[in-house]
């Protein structure tokens, strides 16, 4: 009986399950598939020998990574540079949804939306194009503007201080367009019919955003928090690579895992170090998302993942 009620949902629901296989085989097939190469983490890789004949090395992999004296310093940047961009991105992307909520011109709106979402499309070879003719010393809008008004120029490729506030105004925006969108689409699943009992008492607009809006979003911005917390330990690797590129005199500033396990694969063809660096950020990343998972589920458990 128990088949036969399988089946017969199969059959039910055919046309869902077949629209659902491309994402079920991509997930597979790079996701699942991949785990297996786990054991290179713990393997003295050769390309003789393959992954799976490859003798074991152990941890002597992980011992690379932390002996290496900059294991902390791209820890501590990529939670950081996470945390950063999970608290400008949220608030910017909140602001931008109500915002545009507000707006009466629907050809405005339309307008503004699609000039917002756009940067998410552009590529970050493309952005570090457009940040180099920004902040070019020689030639850079920024500095050539500094110059015509009587000012010194700012070496921002020689000078660390500045890429913490560089790197998360390029993320935020790359990122706000395409966040905003949904919450924008939240915030049209709000029932109208509090917003028109709140102006008939006499509710400002400040005030129904407030009262009504940003408490009806709670569970959205909980979820995507949450699901960006699952990543806090991998940092955005075109993002770095593209905008900082080669430049050892950014490091300490901008060097993030990704970045950093690229650089040592490069230079020293480690694949097994490659491989402890993305099971040690995959390890963190999932006790860091169940750890948050379980605190939210003490506080209200409607807006857990799980």
């Amino acid at each position: 009986m128990r088949s036969k009620g399988f089946l017969f949902k199969v059959r039910k629901y055919r046309v869902l399950l077949l629209m659902l296989t491309p994402a079920v085989l991509y997930t597979l097939i790079f996701s699942y598939l991949p785990m297996a190469g786990i054991v290179l983490a713990f393997k003295n890789y050769n390309y003789a020998d393959g992954i799976f004949r490859s003798p074991w090395s152990g941890f002597e992999n992980f011992r690379f990574f932390f002996s290496s004296g900059q294991a902390f310093k791209v820890t501590r940047n990529t939670i950081l540079y996470n945390l950063a961009f999970m608290l400008v991105n949220t608030v910017l992307q909140l602001a931008v949804a109500i915002f545009l909520s507000e707006i009466r011109g629907r050809r405005f709106k339309k307008i503004t939306q699609s000039v917002m979402f756009l940067p998410y499309f552009i590529s970050w070879v493309i952005v570090s194009v457009i940040a180099f003719n920004f902040l070019s010393h020689d030639y850079g809008i920024i500095n050539s503007f500094l110059q015509s008004i009587g000012q010194n120029k700012i070496d921002f490729y020689g000078t660390p201080k500045y890429w913490v506030g560089i790197l998360i105004f390029f993320n935020a925006w790359k990122a706000v367009g395409y966040g905003s969108v949904i919450y924008l689409s939240a915030i049209m699943g709000i029932d109208t019919e509090m917003y028109e009992s709140a102006e008939i008492d006499g509710a400002n607009i400040f005030q129904r955003i407030l009262y009504i809006t940003i408490p009806s979003l709670t569970p959205t911005i909980i979820i995507l928090l949450l699901l960006a917390v699952g990543q806090i330990f991998r940092g955005n690797f075109d993002m770095f690579y593209q905008l900082v590129g080669t430049n050892g005199i950014l490091f300490d500033t901008t060097d993030v895992i990704d970045t950093f396990t690229f650089r040592a694969l490069i230079r020293s063809n480690d694949v097994g170090m490659a491989a402890a660096s993305g099971l040690y950020q995959s390890v963190f990343c999932f006790i860091t998302i169940v750890t948050t998972n379980y605190l939210v589920k003490r506080v209200d458990k409607d807006y857990s993942l799980f």
